[in-house]
């Protein structure tokens, strides 16, 4: 019973002190900076509204930023030094956009950067292609998942 009422009281006194113990400061600016904006937008012209965002340097393996566009598919970032990088966007739901770029030294984009990644901006597939092959896939996922039910009750009940 001791050890209990100790061990709660030991608990009690770490979780209480513990905050001013181990704390620290911070501090933050505003700056104006200039840097390298990333707008993304769905086929129809509407925003990739709050998507996750990932900035590579495509010399290192660990992305350089992570975050997401804003409401009008924004998004802005400032590389750390010249070379290739590339940007993608990804919101969730099957659509994502992968766009490349060349930086100077002067952080400014080099002439014929920005190149999109993106199979819409490829030109394979029409909206209504696409509309069509999403419609087929489902009846034949749905179709293959009743012939599949449909055949163990068949054998269930074959006399």
């Amino acid at each position: 019973m001791k050890s209990i009422v100790f061990f709660i009281c030991f608990i009690t006194c770490i979780t209480t002190f513990a905050d001013t113990a181990w704390t620290h400061g911070v501090r933050g600016r505003i700056t104006s900076e200039t840097g390298i904006l990333v707008e993304a937008e769905y086929d129809n012209g509407d925003p990739m509204s709050y998507s996750a965002v990932e900035v590579f340097n495509l010399e290192e393996k660990l992305p350089f930023q992570t975050g997401r566009t804003d409401r009008n598919g924004r998004f802005l970032f400032l590389p750390d030094k010249s070379g290739d990088w590339k940007v993608v966007i990804n919101d969730g739901m099957g659509h994502r956009l992968a766009v490349k770029t060349s930086v100077d030294e002067n952080i400014n984009l080099n002439k014929n950067s920005g190149q999109s990644d993106s199979i819409a901006d490829r030109g394979s597939l029409s909206r209504y292609e696409k509309v069509l092959m999403g419609i087929t896939m489902i009846f034949g996922i749905f179709g293959f998942i009743f012939w599949w039910n449909g055949r163990k009750f068949r054998s269930k009940y074959d006399v």
